[in-house]
């Protein structure tokens, strides 16, 4: 694989192909050509080809791509040929949601969650035990931990942030109101996840739509 920098543009693709590919798959598709995929996910056939051409392209001029071969492939770009332990920060209702979707099936098992709330401790979500913050530094001593999710008030994440840094977490998936890699060192990734921001924005795209129709 090229060693080059990858933009972030293409970054933010690669999960969308693994995604329409595991649909692909699921329909009994073995191959398909990149304007086939490119009708598909609304990108153009010349991007897909660049942006597959980044990690070695993968297809076959004539015959296009092998479908579970460039899953397979993007999942080992991704990461996701390996399995990450994950936990979560705040058993509120988005860090239960979390805890309750299937991130297993990409790799990704949620072994914990913590919470300040004495009624929350103790309990399970999917079998999954709530413990108290404050064994959260021990935990993270004593199980490899790779990523963490932020799902609490602002107020309290770069705090938490820090702690999990001090304790050696190197990703961070942050739900909390707040950009979280503007204070963090260059070796911990941050991916900030902010909800309000995605409604403003299908909010924007809604009264354009419909402006355009009342002119």
């Amino acid at each position: 694989m090229s060693q080059r920098k990858i933009s972030r543009a293409v970054i933010k693709r690669l999960p969308r192909y693994y995604r329409y590919l595991g649909d692909l798959l699921d329909m009994g598709v073995e191959r398909i050509s990149s304007g086939e995929l490119s009708q598909q996910m609304r990108v153009t056939a010349s991007q897909i080809r660049q942006d597959l051409n980044n990690f070695g392209g993968f297809g076959q001029q004539g015959y296009g791509y092998n479908v579970r071969y460039l899953r397979e492939e993007i999942a080992k770009i991704l990461g996701l040929n390996t399995e990450h332990n994950m936990i979560i920060i705040g058993a509120g209702h988005l860090g239960t949601a979390l805890a309750n979707y299937n991130f297993e099936k990409n790799g990704f098992k949620t072994i914990s969650l913590f919470d300040i709330n004495p009624d929350l401790i103790g309990r399970t979500v999917r079998d999954i035990p709530i413990r108290s913050i404050d064994d959260l530094p021990e935990f993270l001593r004593e199980n490899p931990v790779d990523i963490a999710t932020l799902c609490l008030p602002k107020a309290k994440a770069k705090d938490i942030a820090q702690l999990l840094i001090d304790n050696g977490i190197k990703a961070i998936w942050n739900f909390a109101h707040t950009d979280l890699n503007l204070i963090l060192p260059k070796d911990v990734v941050v991916e900030n996840v902010h909800l309000s921001e995605s409604l403003m924005r299908l909010s924007y795209t809604l009264k354009s739509r419909q402006q355009g129709e009342e002119e």
